[in-house]
């Protein structure tokens, strides 16, 4: 369980090293919007990922805070890219 603990973590770092990149560099603003929707995507599947491992259920209202942040978010910037062109 160990190992699949750690090679789950390297594998959200790397994803989220790139997001962060993305979102540093992006070009038009709307790159960088989905990139930090892509982030919070990682940091919810990181806070999933550790309380699966710990068997600790409290981080669980946390979780679904954040993807309502998350999924009103992007509609929030779906919206006002459709109305503004």
């Amino acid at each position: 369980m160990t190992a699949v603990a750690i090679t789950v973590t390297v594998i959200l770092a790397a994803a989220a090293l790139l997001a962060l990149i993305r979102a540093l560099r992006g070009p038009s603003i709307l790159d960088r919007v989905v990139a930090t929707d892509v982030l919070l995507a990682i940091i919810v599947a990181a806070i999933a990922t550790e309380a699966a491992y710990t068997l600790d259920a409290t981080a669980l209202p946390v979780l679904v805070v954040l993807s309502t942040l998350g999924f009103t978010s992007s509609v929030s910037v779906a919206r006002f890219v459709r109305t503004d062109r």
